[in-house]
């Protein structure tokens, strides 16, 4: 059995969706705060069992039977908050006996700063534990830097501003981090691996260029200071750490194919 948390977010049902073409419904659940968002999957088949990353004893009662658990990371990041959240998901897998996590974990989670360090913390927790495991360690969703309303601003504008980042950003679609953590549930020999999940690296200077393309309007980039930023400067020391200048290979390998180029990116948010 394979059991999801997070299902009912952006990243899970992209996983639902492609693990019920690689397996039956049935040999598929999913956990869920409010059961009745679940609905559409509990109609094709799947399991839905509520549970809230607040309350243990839910969590245990849910991943019971689970031969793997996708462990999909908490979103509230307030201080002490997500901590708290996923030491009740660690030790409620432990109690179940489930037999392997896979873990969205982060980017530098090998020694994170900031809100990223939850993920740090989480990894120990799950070694300590003794739990059979896999980490992905995603890098942070292109869709967040590249979102449909900076897009039609900056199209707008014919510019797009952006502060100097010295090195290419190497961010992903999340739907082909979802897609990943798909091939590793449904994979074999993925236990203790830790995959470094990022993509090719783009520049705002290309961002521009892929908007005009896409749009038809020319927008040219423009370099503006980190106080001109607005809540972007808030993850700017994160950006500028090297890893987010560092392409891998792991995510092209589970994909199977090469990561979704920024191009088609713009292109599809452009149409939302």
């Amino acid at each position: 059995m394979i059991v999801l948390t997070g299902a009912t977010g952006r990243f899970g049902p992209v996983v639902v969706e492609d693990l019920l073409t690689r397996v039956p419904a049935a040999e598929v659940a999913v956990v869920a705060r409010h059961p009745e968002k679940a609905k559409p999957f509990a109609d094709r088949g799947v399991g839905v069992r509520r549970a809230d990353y607040n309350d243990p004893a839910s969590l245990e009662r849910a991943f019971a039977g689970a031969d793997r658990l996708l462990f999909v990371s908490a979103s509230d990041t307030t201080p002490g908050v997500r901590a708290r959240q996923h030491t009740h998901v660690v030790d409620a897998a432990a109690k179940a006996s489930v037999g392997h996590v896979v873990y969205t974990s982060a980017i530098t989670a090998e020694d994170a700063q900031s809100f990223l360090a939850d993920h740090t913390a989480t990894e120990r927790a799950i070694g300590d534990a003794g739990l059979s495991h896999t980490f992905l360690r995603n890098t942070f969703y292109t869709e967040e830097l590249v979102r449909p309303e900076l897009l039609a601003a900056a199209t707008a504008a014919g510019e797009l501003a952006a502060p100097r980042i010295e090195h290419p950003l190497v961010t992903a679609p999340y739907a082909d981090l979802a897609l990943a953590a798909s091939a590793v549930l449904t994979g074999d020999g993925h236990e203790g691996a830790v995959y470094e999940l990022r993509g090719p690296g783009w520049t705002y200077p290309e961002l521009a260029q892929a908007l005009s393309e896409a749009s038809g309007t020319p927008v040219i980039h423009r370099e503006i200071s980190d106080d001109d930023a607005g809540p972007m400067a808030f993850i700017l020391p994160l950006l500028r750490l090297p890893q987010f200048g560092a392409p891998t290979t792991d995510l092209e390998r589970l994909l199977g194919r090469p990561v979704t180029p920024l191009e088609d990116t713009v292109r599809a948010l452009l149409a939302t």
